[in-house]
């Protein structure tokens, strides 16, 4: 009595080893694809940038910090970890209808830090991020710098030079991709964090959890541009995926729920006004179809 049976653990034992083999390839897929992303660095006409522009050059920028509205939470406060990821990428928004390159790459710095706290799933996603934004910043802050300003000058630049990939068609090495399809990359990045943000900000307590939530929002947005195996990690990384309170905790801690529940909220709006406006100047020059 109260003896398991050997082949139920047997069955446990294998289903377990099999998870973890499948995670175990996943940070080796990923291992090698970032020495790849970073083998092109200093070698060729881009160099490598790995931290982006000085703080001061950053502030210069941005301007002064802003102050925190009345009744805001800290958290959305010019040294609180949501109000740090918001206001660049605001100010990427330029007047004008473009993205300005330098800000929204700040921005995605930023994300990152933000998410890399919330568990494996994202371990992978950000360490993809990261690869890609130190790539676009090699081209932002490098000797053809001034075709890099913004989004649009970009796209209309890359193709005069012909530096455009056939649609659909991967170069041999990522790290010679244009900026435009490393841009289209991040930019699905980005909806599928805005999305994983908003639902945790605004999901029922009673409905689907956190994480069911935002591997929903992963099997609509990357897993259709994933290889099987990741698809499969990213699955089974999103079983061990924080609870809701947690993941408000991390997002804006010393408030109330509410609070939290409002700043990510807040957060994923502005995250979700740069993804649509993106997302209307890769659809207008045909770029959404580059990877």
């Amino acid at each position: 009595m109260g003896v398991v049976p050997l082949p139920q653990v047997s069955r446990r034992w294998l289903r377990y080893t099999i998870a973890l083999a499948i995670f175990a390839l996943l940070l080796l897929y990923l291992y090698h694809r970032s020495l790849r992303g970073l083998s092109g660095c200093g070698s060729g006409a881009q160099p490598c940038v790995s931290e982006g522009p000085p703080p001061s050059q950053i502030l210069q920028q941005w301007g002064a910090p802003e102050a925190p509205e009345p009744g805001e939470p800290p958290c959305l406060g010019p040294r609180g970890m949501l109000g740090r990821l918001v206001r660049p990428f605001r100010a990427s928004l330029s007047l004008d209808g473009d993205v300005e390159l330098s800000q929204y790459l700040v921005g995605w710095r930023e994300l990152i830090k933000f998410l890399t706290p919330f568990g494996s799933i994202f371990t992978f996603a950000t360490s993809e991020a990261f690869t890609k934004v130190t790539a676009l910043e090699a081209r932002v802050h490098g000797p053809e710098a001034a075709h890099y300003k913004s989004l649009v000058t970009m796209a209309a630049w890359e193709r005069r030079a012909g530096r455009l990939e056939r649609p659909g068609a991967a170069p041999p090495d990522s790290a010679r991709s244009s900026g435009s399809r490393t841009a289209l990359l991040l930019h699905r990045a980005l909806r599928w964090s805005q999305l994983c943000l908003r639902r945790v900000a605004t999901g029922a307590h009673r409905g689907p959890s956190a994480g069911e939530q935002c591997s929903d929002a992963y099997s609509a947005v990357l897993g259709p541009h994933h290889p099987w195996l990741v698809r499969q990690a990213a699955r089974l990384a999103f079983l061990s995926f924080p609870g809701r309170g947690r993941l408000l905790e991390l997002a804006c801690p010393r408030t109330t729920e509410a609070e939290a529940r409002a700043a990510l909220a807040r957060a994923a709006a502005t995250l979700e006004e740069v993804y649509n406006r993106t997302q209307g100047l890769l659809a207008e020059r045909g770029l959404l179809q580059l990877a």
